[in-house]
Order: C-alpha cells, then sequence, then structure tokens
C-alpha cells in the first residue's frame, strides 16, 4: 500500500445530496485502485458520510485524532460546493499537520440544472479562502476541477503522495554526526538550532568513541565475518587487502549498532583524513553500502547534505547519492562533471569497484586509504537537491532541480559521470551568490516537483526552483 490518507467529503445543505453519494463512492473507488489506505466517515454519518455542520466537523475530526499515528496526509474532496467552514473545522479540531490536497469535481455542460450542477468550481476558491484564513497550508491540483478517474487526478495523487512521505519523513528525522567538521571544509558548516526548529534533530558522537568500540571486536566475531562477505557481495572487492575489509567490516558494524540504538535515519562521517591515519582505512564503502540500504550517509560531516539525499530518497524511494559540483565539460556551458572520491550507491555505478581513495592516499599512504567505490555514473533522469542552514538571517534554503546523466565521454577516476542542465551557468551563479556549499544531493529520478511543494509549502523553507514551474 502506497499510505493512509484522511478523506474530507464536503458538502452544503441546498446542493442534491445525490451529489455526495454519487462523488463519494467514485473518489474512493479512485483511491483504493492507486493503492491507499482510506480514514474517512462512514456513509451513515453526516450526510453520506460528509461534513456539513459544526456536529460533523466534530465527529469527522475526532476519527483523525484516533487515528493521527496513521494519517500521512488529507485530501478534501468537494462534490458540491462544500461547506467551508466545516471542512476548515474539521482540519483545525483534528490538529493533524499534514499535507492536505484540495479537489473538485467537475460539472458537465449538459447537467447544469438544479438538480445536478454542483458549483465545486466555485466552492473550492471559498474553502481555500477559509484554509488560508486558519493558516492551514494546503495543495491544489493541477486542474481546478477534476474527474477522480482522470490521468490528471491519478498524477495528483501520486505526487500528493510523495509531498507527504518527504513532509512527514523531514519531520522529527534524526542525523547522526560523526566525527569533527574536517578544518579544511567551512563549506558544511550548519546550525543545529535551525534544523531542531523545524523538527530536525542531530545525535553526534566522537571518532574515538567509534574506535574504541571497535578495539572491543575480534577478527573473528561473528558479526565482523558477516560484514566481510557482505561488502564481497556487495562490490568488487579484487584486489583489496582482507586486513582493510576487516577494519571496514568493524566500523559498519559499530556505526550501524549505534545508529540503531539512537534511531538515527541517516549519517554525515568525518571520513578524513583523521580515520586514515589513526585507522587505515577510507569509510567510503561503509557509506556507500548504508546508502545503497536507503539509510543514506554523506561525506565531509556534511549533515544538510544528507538531510537532501533523505529527501531524495523518500519522494523516489531509491538510494541517492553526495557529488560535488567538481569540473566543467569542456566548453558546453549546459553540462559539468560531478564527482566524488567516492561513496556513492553502487546502484549509481556501471561496474561498480572498491580501490584505494587516489587522492588521499598521496598523503597517508595507499594502504590507508582502501574502501573507495570506483565507477561512471550511466545516462538516465536525475534530480539535484541541496539544503543548507542561512544562519544570518535564522532560515533554511534550498535549491532544486532536474536535469540528465549523460553518456559523454569522460577519463578520469573515482565516482565520477557528466550531467547535464538546462540554463547551468544560471544555477551555478545562484548557488555562489547565496552561499551554498559545493555539494549537492542527486537521485536517479524526476521529482523537483514533489520537494518544491513539501519544502516551500509544508516546511516553510526558502527555496530556488531552476528552470521549475514556480519560479
Amino acid at each position: 500500500m502506497k499510505g493512509t490518507i484522511g478523506l474530507i467529503v464536503g458538502s452544503r445543505g441546498f446542493f442534491p445530496a445525490e451529489l455526495v453519494k454519487e462523488g463519494r463512492e467514485r473518489i474512493l473507488k479512485v483511491l483504493e485502485e492507486e493503492g491507499l489506505n482510506v480514514i474517512t466517515l462512514n456513509s451513515n454519518e453526516g450526510k453520506f458520510g460528509a461534513v456539513e455542520t459544526l456536529d460533523h466537523a466534530i465527529t469527522c475530526a475526532e476519527l483523525f485524532k484516533a487515528n493521527r499515528d496513521r494519517i500521512e496526509g488529507v485530501i478534501v474532496t468537494l462534490p458540491n460546493f462544500g461547506d467551508e467552514k466545516a471542512v476548515a473545522n474539521t482540519l483545525r479540531f483534528s490538529g493533524l499537520d499534514v499535507p492536505i490536497l484540495i479537489h473538485a469535481f467537475p460539472d458537465e455542460l449538459d447537467k447544469m440544472d438544479l438538480s445536478h450542477r454542483r458549483d465545486s468550481f466555485c466552492g473550492k476558491l471559498s474553502v481555500c479562502n477559509n484554509l488560508v484564513q486558519y493558516s492551514i497550508p494546503f495543495s491544489l491540483t493541477k486542474l481546478h476541477t477534476v474527474a477522480p478517474e482522470s490521468k490528471s487526478f491519478r498524477e495528483d495523487l501520486n505526487w500528493f503522495i510523495g509531498v507527504c512521505k518527504v513532509v512527514n519523513g523531514l519531520r522529527n528525522a534524526r542525523i547522526g554526526l560523526i566525527g569533527a567538521r574536517p578544518a579544511a571544509f567551512n563549506t558544511v558548516r550548519f546550525s543545529e538550532k535551525l534544523l531542531e526548529n523545524y523538527g530536525i534533530s542531530v545525535e553526534t558522537i566522537d571518532l574515538s568513541e567509534i574506535f574504541a568500540s571497535i578495539s572491543k571486536l575480534s577478527d573473528t566475531d561473528g558479526a565482523v565475518k558477516e560484514k566481510v562477505e557482505k561488502f564481497r557481495t556487495y562490490i568488487d572487492t579484487a584486489g583489496v587487502p582482507e586486513s582493510a575489509l576487516i577494519k571496514m567490516a568493524k566500523f559498519s558494524v559499530v556505526v550501524e549498532n549505534w545508529m540503531k540504538e539512537n534511531r538515527l535515519i541517516a549519517s554525515a562521517i568525518q571520513c578524513w583524513s583523521a580515520i586514515e591515519n589513526i585507522y587505515g582505512i577510507v569509510p567510503c564503502a561503509v557509506m556507500s553500502m548504508m546508502s545503497e540500504s536507503l539509510m543514506p550517509s554523506a561525506c565531509e560531516t556534511d549533515v544538510t547534505g544528507v538531510i537532501a539525499m533523505y529527501a531524495l530518497q523518500l519522494v523516489s524511494g531509491t538510494p541517492s547519492a553526495i557529488v560535488d559540483w567538481n569540473n566543467n565539460y569542456g566548453d558546453d556551458p549546459d553540462k559539468a562533471v560531478v564527482f566524488h572520491c567516492s561513496n556513492y550507491p553502487k546502484s549509481f555505478l556501471r561496474e561498480p569497484k572498491m580501490t584505494f581513495q587516489d587522492i588521499i592516499s598521496g598523503t597517508v599512504g595507499r594502504e590507508n586509504a582502501y574502501g573507495s567505490c570506483a565507477g561512471r555514473i550511466p545516462s538516465g533522469p536525475m534530480t539535484f537537491a541541496r539544503v543548507s542552514t542561512n544562519d544570518s538571517v535564522g532560515i533554511i534554503q534550498a535549491y532544486i532541480g532536474e536535469g540528465e546523466f549523460t553518456d559523454d565521454p569522460l577519463n578520469t577516476f573515482g565516482g565520477h559521470g557528466v550531467v547535464y542542465v538546462e540554463n547551468l551557468q544560471l544555477l551555478l551563479k545562484i548557488i555562489c551568490q547565496r552561499g551554498f556549499e559545493h555539494h549537492v544531493a542527486m537521485s536517479r529520478s524526476k521529482s523537483a516537483k514533489i520537494l518544491y511543494e513539501a519544502f516551500s509549502n509544508y516546511l516553510g523553507w526558502d527555496v530556488y526552483w531552476h528552470n521549475g514551474e514556480e519560479e
């Protein structure tokens, strides 16, 4: 099932009751076909299951309260004009803080008599007016009125469910921060207090505590041996010393146990250079495997970067990656090289292989730098997202957009790919002018529209949508 939503069927007294009965049955059928559980009044409650009076609103609100842990979003549907106060009161009394989609049935030109005319077109305006007065945010269907059986509404519905997943997933999200920010990376500074203000908590642990827990694990520990085998089946490890795999396995076991104990959904790790100098690996493969398992992990302690990774994952249900906007691609102003050392999830790469990290090995030695996941990102759709705390004005800001991974030739190392983004030069100017980081999260999906609605309308973030409809 895709999730559970609350359904408010609106009605106004002097409109035909048959429209309410028929409209409720139609939309329930569509919601069931789309794989959704529905919490709504029974047909013998209210007016054929619709809210029309204050008592109806209270009854529906109590039903929603009783199911608040299940309801991920609310759909308001108007088979006729609907009672704007009853709808608004239901939402206010329920105390739900979830996304809301406003839907209105269309009139038919050959059914404009008193017995069949809906006036939902007008009623939707009145409902929205009241929700604005009540300071309740809501979402709209692409078309002002639309038949629930239509392709357009089904697209609206799937878009809305994506919005619900992002909003509910980010509210009360818990992120793990492992180690201190690398001294050379002022770039990834962020405000824990601002994130907390939006319901996102950060749990910290020092690398020394991780190393202390690792010291208690033997090479023959069952969890360690199991993790070594998982690395071997996860990615090509030919040429990687057994000692390095054991170290990675121990690091992975300790980190995942700590995350489970603290109920964390994502992590950001101090990936260099203390871990290489003290422990003798790069943690890229550990992070890659977590991201592939839908526990996203970002390098260089980029907490707000992993929040963007998590948001993309919530939308697509697939792994996301953190990359650098790294190089120009020849003379093409709309193409760029994206790169990391890398910790990309293996599903991002063509023929991924574990190796040593080329850049840092020159400083710490190859023997202390095994664990990097190298490979090429194949062509396909792409959504990018960046989240950042703007501490100077006390807000969270973000940019989002879509593009393509391409198969343009590129001969380099690490995890790498070529991207095409229309008007890329404008985007780069905005990144520079607004002080965004050089890291950006990417997903092999098309999901910018969902992110924009979730970030801007429900989370209240300041969002730039590159080449987007709202811009």
